[in-house]
């Protein structure tokens, strides 16, 4: 192929898909954004920030504080926080000591358990399909962690998800932003494939 037909090739590539409205530039257009993000964003981000998940859509309401301004949430909340040694000026001082919602996303960072301290909230692995994503309440003399939900009552401890002892091979990071509701596309898209598949 002559340079000029190949100059003539990319022409019409490049206008086919980042200019022509047809249907096909379209479908050509979302499975390059897909390659993109999978196979260079998002590992991109993983080795900037230290973690095999950069990014995680927040799934559950258990960090959830009800739409509480803090003070509300910590008189309805601090029995447990109190007897397990978590003052509320403590408490004031974490990150996210708001909590989350359901459909937010979170940037996580890092995943060495010496630098993540009571009151951060991290992403772990369970026996769980899904990570869990709650915070720090309690680090053991072995460096070992403990974690709650904000809108649970206790830590769970059960066959599929002991949350009193998280090894730090389990911790998967540290989250550092939120973004409000933008997971809720992910969690759409994964509520529609289960509807599919069920």
């Amino acid at each position: 192929m002559t340079k000029k037909k190949t100059r003539k090739l990319l022409k019409k590539t490049w206008h086919f898909i980042w200019e022509e409205d047809s249907l096909w530039s379209w479908i050509v257009n979302v499975i390059l954004a897909f390659i993109l993000i999978k196979f260079i964003v998002y590992p991109g981000l993983g080795l900037l920030l230290s973690t095999s998940h950069p990014v995680v859509a927040v799934v559950s309401e258990s960090m959830e504080h009800n739409e509480m301004k803090f003070d509300g949430w910590w008189d309805k909340n601090n029995n447990w926080y109190i007897e397990n040694s978590i003052t509320k000026d403590q408490f004031e001082k974490f990150s996210l000591k708001n909590g989350f919602n359901k459909g937010d996303i979170m940037i996580l960072a890092g995943k060495d358990a010496e630098n993540i301290a009571i009151g951060d909230v991290i992403v772990f692995r369970s026996n769980r399909k899904d990570p869990i994503i709650h915070r720090v309440v309690k680090k053991t003399e072995s460096g070992n962690l403990q974690t709650k939900g904000d809108n649970n009552k206790d830590s769970i401890k059960n066959s599929l998800l002991d949350e009193t002892d998280i090894s730090e091979d389990r911790i998967i990071g540290k989250a550092v932003l939120k973004i409000p509701y933008l997971g809720y596309i992910k969690i759409g898209f994964v509520e529609i494939l289960n509807a599919g598949l069920a």
